[in-house]
């Protein structure tokens, strides 16, 4: 009996030799099948949910977050522009890390040979069909429905709104208060871009003061069911839905939120579906409505699930992207004293009697630009930017000597623009760590910033957040100057320590601070 046990030990020890065999040459052939090019070589891939966090050889980490704290350091370890990362589990498999924007344009550049992989885009077809979990023919049909409601009109009542909504801030909520405070400056930005989305993008008007209380027939109001959703997109894909209703609080509050966005979305196709009186409105929701029933005769049209798919990502990314963004825009601004009084006496200039600018003058608000492509910078919404090669290729990158270096591309090698490490290579920008808006006042390596992404693929929404963004920031710094709140249990800090605590990031859909408290004070 027992030298039974002892027979199945050794043959159980040595199967697991063979497969632990098997598993090192299939790693050493992925490495092979790049020239051994330099970068990670670990046990987890950086797509390894399960295990996020970066320990040599073991893992790089979930590279979302990992990425923006070393920006462009693993490429000035490897000593290329270029990096690949090779692991073992769950697959022998390469990823080709991107910082040389020679390669990213051709890459970007290139969609049906560097197509999106659309795994990690699964957790965005959680409403239905869309735009940006879409690709090939089916993304090119999208595209054309879909574009026509980004529009000129849609810019404009953005701006108009926007400025409405920050005129009901200062006039009805901060009132006659000379000094405001705020926990943490996400709880400002959201509720704004919350207010903007709501009308410039369905139509629902809403002030400060609304939506406290869920309408009939819903358990939370559309604000806090859009907001717990965006936040914890997350759990769609870790979980199944049967777990996410009898889960743990935040699973099930998530469940709750999901159904009830749904609920709101599909009120408002029905609403405007069966309205007696059709207005002319600019809406992104109306927009997409009236061009989905107006191609219908000729065949293109969106389905119900597909207009629910991209109603769900406007929203999301429409309010999330422009929210996080502005955070981390005051934020710099109070870390900045002096580049925030650049800002505003920029802001002077061009206002110099007082009046509220009106969307015709967005051009003249440059600097307003600057701050906001500086921070984009620094804190891009979009970490990486994930394509796969669709052919057996090559790219070609030159070191800081001079050196070049050709890079063998099999087909089926995943290619991740590495947003921070472009956004941060020192070849291309000077003193890259620093915040200096003016950088964007002059040219500047336009190859080299995809805060957007780039390319057929780039952001159709760009302008619906510049718009914003841009009249937010310069009617708030044109009336409060921003510091950082002091708080006792922080006074002993240095300014690294401040700017690393108020800049401590997290990931959902997109970026955001975790944490920083400041104070608005009245000009």
């Amino acid at each position: 009996m027992l030298e039974d046990v002892q027979g199945m030990v050794r043959l159980g020890l040595l199967l697991l030799a063979v497969v632990v065999l098997r598993k090192f040459i299939d790693w050493r052939r992925a490495a092979a099948s790049v020239n051994n090019l330099p970068g990670f070589r670990t046990l987890f891939s950086d797509r390894f949910v399960w295990f996020p966090f970066r320990v040599d050889g073991i893992s790089p980490g979930l590279q979302s977050e990992v990425n923006l704290y070393r920006k462009y350091k693993d490429f000035e370890e490897a000593g290329w522009d270029i990096m690949a990362g090779v692991s073992v589990l769950p697959s022998a498999e390469v990823t080709v890390f991107l910082a040389d924007p020679v390669v990213v344009k051709d890459v970007i550049g290139a969609r049906a040979r560097f197509p999106k992989p659309m795994g990690p885009y699964k957790i965005l077809l959680a409403f239905g069909p869309n735009l940006v979990a879409s690709e090939g023919e089916e993304w090119k049909r999208q595209r054309k429905l879909v574009a026509p409601a980004f529009s000129e009109k849609n810019n404009k009542l953005v701006w108009d709104e926007t400025v409405r909504i920050m005129e009901d801030l200062f006039d009805n909520v901060w009132g006659s208060k000379d000094t405001v405070e705020i926990d943490n400056i996400t709880d400002l930005t959201v509720p704004i871009t919350l207010l903007v989305i709501g009308v410039a993008g369905f139509g629902r008007r809403i002030s400060w003061k609304d939506e406290a209380v869920a309408p009939d027939g819903h358990q939370m109001t559309f604000k806090q069911a859009l907001h717990i959703v965006s936040r914890n997109l997350f759990l769609q894909l870790m979980f199944p839905r049967w777990l996410l209703r009898w889960g743990l609080p935040v699973m099930r509050n998530f469940y709750t939120a999901s159904n009830e966005l749904q609920f709101y979305m599909q009120e408002m196709i029905v609403a405007r579906r069966t309205a007696e009186v059709k207005e002319e409105r600019h809406d992104l929701f109306s927009s997409l409505l009236d061009a989905n029933e107006g191609l219908a005769e000729s065949g293109e049209k969106l389905t119900d699930d597909g207009l629910l798919g991209n109603v769900f990502i406007f929203m999301v990314a429409g309010y999330e992207t422009s929210a996080h963004t502005l955070a981390y825009c005051f934020i710099l601004l109070a870390l900045y004293q002096e580049e925030q009084e650049k800002f505003y006496q920029s802001i002077k200039q061009v206002l110099s009697d007082g009046h509220t600018p009106t969307y015709e003058e967005f051009s003249t608000l440059s600097y307003s630009m600057a701050v906001f492509n500086e921070t984009l910078r620094l804190f891009p919404p979009v970490i990486t930017i994930p394509k796969q090669s669709a052919e057996d290729t090559s790219f070609t990158t030159t070191n800081a000597a001079g050196e070049k270096r050709t890079i063998p591309v099999p087909k089926g090698t995943y290619v991740t623009v590495h947003t921070p490490g472009l956004h941060n290579n020192s070849k291309y920008w000077e003193d890259p760590d620093a915040f200096k808006p003016a950088r964007f006042l002059k040219d500047y390596p336009r190859d080299c910033f995809l805060p957007f992404s780039g390319g057929p693929r780039g952001c159709i929404g760009r302008g619906f957040s510049e718009t914003e963004s841009i009249a937010v920031l310069t009617l708030l710094i044109a009336r409060y100057r921003v510091e950082v709140r002091p708080e006792p249990q922080f006074a002993g800090e240095t300014f690294a320590q401040t700017r690393a605590r108020l800049l401590k990031s997290k990931l959902s859909v997109t970026l955001y601070p975790q944490r920083a408290p400041l104070v608005f004070k009245r000009r």
